[in-house]
């Protein structure tokens, strides 16, 4: 009996372990690249007392639009149409529901161009053969994985020279990783949304740093694909 209490108070340890030391960073990185693809969001947009007419006038006007991307050489993979929607206008916000001012008829069409020197001709095409309103202008990259992957690998090399800095200050060394996460991966794009005639406005990233003009004609600049990491690593 007594051998087996010896035993056991000589397997207890007598002091808890020490704590391993750790450090914890995150690190950013961001990759530009020029676009390649853009994507025009319009609408055509007709309205009118008589409901048959408005649509008659919609259909019309649409399929104006849908021929000149045809013609202009777009694939009708690149072309998508929404159905129509009717919305019915009361004067001063008052609904009547037998009586309406008007109505108005919109189809939404998304066109995809791989080929962005050829933006500006394209959006004026759609709007000299019908679409009346400009929903929405986005620029792409179509090697967004690759982006993103070489962004990923550069806030991973940041977060490691960032924690290697700050233990170095305290006079110590960083060991192996315990931990990564991502907090983000995002990418920014030239964008813009407005009506004909009354001018666009950018409503996102501008990338490029500079105008939106060049003497040339229009520039779209760059995107801008972000990664954020955090990184646990031991200390030695």
């Amino acid at each position: 009996m007594l051998l087996l209490m010896l035993l056991l108070l000589s397997a207890t340890p007598t002091e808890a372990a020490a704590p391993q030391r750790t450090i914890s960073v995150s690190g950013t990185a961001e990759v530009r690249v020029a676009p390649d693809i853009v994507q025009i969001m319009l609408a055509v947009e007709t309205a009118d007392k008589v409901l048959a007419k408005a649509k008659a006038d919609n259909d019309q006007r649409s399929a104006k639009t849908l021929a000149a991307i045809k013609k202009f050489g777009i694939e009708s993979k690149d072309v998508q149409t929404d159905r129509l929607n009717i919305d019915a206008i009361y004067e001063n916000g008052v609904r009547n529901r037998n009586d309406p001012d008007a109505y108005l008829v919109r189809k939404s069409i998304v066109v995809t161009l791989n080929d962005v020197k050829r933006f500006e001709d394209l959006l004026e095409t759609l709007l000299t053969a019908g679409a009346n309103r400009t929903d929405g202008i986005e620029f792409r990259t179509s090697a967004l994985r690759k982006h993103r992957d070489t962004a990923r690998a550069q806030a991973l090399k940041a977060a490691r020279e960032k924690a290697t800095a700050m233990a170095a200050e305290l006079g110590s060394k960083i060991g192996k990783p315990l931990t990564i996460t991502e907090s983000s991966s995002r990418f920014g794009m030239w964008a813009w949304s407005g009506s004909r005639g009354g001018g666009m406005q950018q409503n996102a990233f501008s990338g490029g740093g500079g105008s939106s003009e060049s003497a040339e004609g229009f520039a779209p600049g760059q995107i801008a694909v972000s990664a954020e990491v955090n990184v646990t690593f031991s200390m030695e």
